[in-house]
């Protein structure tokens, strides 16, 4: 895999890798082998590394990030990091104060690009016509495969120069506590 040809552009002028390693792992799986199969991912070429707080496996997967790059195997700028805040705290907020959150941690350097996950068009166009908005989204993290493809939000987010970004590709096994 080349990973410097292998980048689609994103709203923000920032480039997103194709092709992610996801770490979401089920909770009896031992959060080692978050850090060890992290490492092995960005050993083979993955540099889109998807994470979030609800998998609790953070702290191994920043290790194996760590790791990697003390050993020379990557550079920190070559790592393409996504994370997400809790489902909880985005039900509780309409999704234009979420954005104007997001917004700020941006402004103050804490990330460098702003995405959602899960968000359906009625909850984009929140964002987008939020007055005063600063920050688009760039991308929209959702389930997509054959048999959910999402073709209208997909034409909903290329209208609006939003990448859609799939996850379980392949189809996945949903969480219940998630739903």
């Amino acid at each position: 895999m080349d990973p410097q040809s292998q980048k689609v552009k994103l709203n923000d002028g920032r480039f997103i890798p194709v092709l992610g390693f996801g770490t979401y792992a089920p909770p009896e799986a031992a959060k080692r082998e978050a850090l060890e199969i992290t490492k092995f991912a960005i050993e083979v070429g993955f540099r889109h590394i998807d994470c979030a707080h609800v998998y609790q496996n953070e702290e191994q997967v920043g290790q194996a990030i760590r790791s990697k790059i003390a050993d020379g195997t990557v550079k920190r700028e070559d790592i393409f990091y996504t994370s997400k805040v809790l489902c909880v705290e985005c039900v509780q907020m309409c999704a234009s104060d979420f954005a104007q959150a997001l917004e700020k941690c941006k402004d103050a350097g804490l990330t460098k690009s702003i995405r959602v996950s899960n968000f359906n068009h009625k909850q984009l166009e929140k964002i987008l016509n939020k007055p005063g908005l600063k920050y688009k989204p760039v991308c929209n993290q959702v389930e997509c495969h054959p048999y959910r493809n999402q073709s209208k939000l997909l034409d909903f987010c290329k209208s609006h120069d939003i990448v859609l970004v799939a996850f379980g590709a392949l189809g996945s096994q949903r969480v219940k506590e998630w739903y």
